[in-house]
């Protein structure tokens, strides 16, 4: 063997595999919510996620398993700004979610 030659790689390892029933639940639930959030796009929506996170906002966009939501300013500044809201304050702000993070979208 030559000095500068690297050692022979093993062969990789899989550590996870997503089962056949699984996979078919997953994509299930993946196109319902596409639909969903292009049924109810640019709505104002209140989303609740697997941690407890909770966001308030429009629906901008579903692209693959990604929701965008334009955060509101009512539920940016009740949840960061002490005091009254600003009524001149642009809200522009976009959040990505993982659609199988999320645990319900509700209509506001």
């Amino acid at each position: 063997m030559h000095p500068y030659d690297s050692a022979p790689t093993p062969a990789p390892t899989r550590v996870y595999h997503c089962e056949s029933d699984h996979h078919e639940t997953l994509l299930g639930v993946k196109q319902r919510l596409q639909a969903l959030c292009a049924e109810h796009a640019y709505r104002l929506v209140k989303v609740e996620t697997m941690d407890g996170d909770v966001y308030e906002g429009k629906i901008v966009l579903c692209d693959r398993s990604i929701m965008f939501l334009q955060l509101s300013n009512e539920g940016l500044s009740r949840a960061f700004l002490p005091g009254p809201p600003n009524p001149y304050f642009y809200n522009n702000v976009i959040l990505p979610l993982v659609l199988f993070d999320l645990l319900a979208i509700t209509l506001i």
